[in-house]
């Protein structure tokens, strides 16, 4: 099943009005859940072969929230920032749809931490992408100032991860 039969899916239970729809096929499970507010929440999950016990990717897909509560200005760089003082701070963005993890490892430390100095080419963390973890690079030189995301939390492209205080 490929994402436009998903999309396609999404409309018509969204359509109907039922509440819950399940579907199971070989190695993909969809579940499909309306509420009363209008919003959608769609759970794909691709199921272990041959036993293997490693960890299942979500991928989650909402209806268009309100706003966040701090505005988001565009600077000339496109990079987005979240209040003046923010704004002397690069932010680094998801380059892939995955789930973010901050450790290689679950019995390991994390890449980095808040007030950790990195330079360019310095791994940050990993994002699990259809079984493949990829290492997410810094490309800038700087002192990590925020983690903006959960450890092991579905993430979307040009989703803001870290805040980089560049000086």
């Amino acid at each position: 099943m490929d994402l436009k039969e998903i999309q396609n899916l999404i409309k018509f239970v969204a359509k109907s009005g039922a509440s819950e729809v399940k579907l199971e096929m070989d190695d993909v499970k969809i579940t499909i859940k309306t509420g009363s507010d209008e919003k959608e929440t769609t759970i794909v999950q691709q199921v272990p072969m041959g036993g293997m016990q490693q960890a299942q990717p979500q991928m989650q897909q909402q209806a268009p929230q309100a706003p966040a509560a701090q505005p988001q200005t565009p600077t000339a760089g496109g990079e987005k920032v979240s209040s003046d003082e923010d704004s002397k701070y690069i932010t680094i963005k998801s380059p892939i749809i995955g789930t973010f993890y901050r450790k290689p490892s679950p019995d390991k430390g994390p890449f980095v931490e808040v007030g950790d100095s990195i330079k360019e080419g310095d791994v940050l963390c990993v994002i699990e992408a259809m079984k493949l973890f990829n290492e997410i690079e810094s490309e800038v030189s700087g002192k990590i100032v925020k983690v903006l995301v959960d450890d092991s939390s579905p993430v979307e492209f040009d989703q803001p991860l870290f805040l980089v205080d560049p000086s």
